[in-house]
């Protein structure tokens, strides 16, 4: 009789290939191109800001890790890809201190507070920049222009200011004052939509994010594609709102979190006295994930609705 040497396992025993880290080194590759375009048009400075961020990020988790006897996961990229998205969200003036306690915050207080990977209920990166926001108030609305380098305005605030709107074209390429993030809505869709081709960024939010700021700015008058191309708006729908963690996991959970954000970001930005809303509209919606994945679990086939 031949002998077999069985390994039992629980379920499941189908494996289909992806890991934490393999998932977050791609996002981190996805983010390279709206970097290389920050690059690009704002200088050295941009790239120093990345790294200062990144390295304080992967720092922040390794010490948090460490003094809680937890195994030490820098190389799964989460931490890496926390810092990338805080340096895109700030102006390529800030210096270079802020921008490293942005990241100990994104991390310490969006994170490992809560357990670490898969337990936080907020985008890290929104935590720290909202924090510097409250923190740093000037600092963070200080913009750089990438034509001469001085200081001026954002074409959120001058058509909120002003009424004063941008070329379609420097705001799709990137020819504007912002954040970091803010600079080629072109490169920051190319990056989006490889991630969803990969699987790892569902269509269904970025979709009914865009989909929603589009049809409440025709609704009120305003125009929708300069609101769709400027601000943050890009990089949040396709980089933040798609957070596995922090999002719905139904198909009907993730249109319902895209709408919300995308009615959030409306309100602020047209009615609010900040002219940007993305980041503040998409941890209001992290905080209704919970409700929204309760009410919409899809039923069990088979199952009979109680009477």
């Amino acid at each position: 009789m031949e002998d077999y040497n069985l390994i039992v396992t629980s379920s499941p025993h189908i494996h289909s290939g992806e890991s934490t880290s393999k998932i977050m080194l791609t996002v981190a590759a996805a983010l390279l191109l709206p970097t290389i375009g920050s690059i690009y048009f704002f200088g050295p400075r941009a790239l120093a800001l990345v790294i200062v961020s990144s390295v304080a990020a992967v720092i922040t988790e390794a010490i948090f890790q460490k003094l809680r006897n937890r195994p030490i996961t820098i190389k799964d990229g989460s931490a890496l890809v926390t810092g990338m998205l805080l340096a895109l969200n700030l102006p390529p003036g800030l210096p270079y201190w802020m921008a490293a306690v942005g990241a100990v915050v994104a991390i310490s207080l969006g994170k490992q507070i809560y357990g670490g990977i898969g337990a936080n209920p907020f985008n890290p990166a929104l935590i720290g920049r909202v924090f510097l926001m409250v923190s740093f108030t000037g600092p963070m609305t200080t913009w750089i222009n990438p034509v001469d380098g001085t200081t001026g305005a954002t074409p959120l605030s001058l058509m909120k200011m002003q009424g004063v709107s941008t070329d379609y074209m420097k705001l799709f390429l990137g020819n504007v004052g912002g954040s970091l993030g803010e600079t080629s809505a072109l490169l920051i869709i190319i990056g989006g939509l490889f991630l969803i081709f990969k699987g790892y960024a569902d269509w269904r939010i970025p979709a009914s994010y865009l989909g929603t700021v589009a049809i409440l700015s025709l609704i009120l008058g305003r125009d929708p594609i300069f609101h769709l191309l400027a601000g943050g708006l890009m990089l949040g729908a396709f980089f933040m709102a798609t957070d596995m963690v922090t999002t719905p996991i139904t198909k009907k959970g993730k249109i319902i979190f895209g709408i919300g954000a995308g009615f959030f970001t409306v309100l602020i930005r047209f009615f609010g006295g900040y002219p940007e809303g993305v980041s503040f509209s998409i941890l209001l919606m992290n905080a209704f994930t919970p409700i929204i994945n309760r009410f919409t679990v899809p039923r069990i086939y088979g199952e009979v609705k109680a009477k």
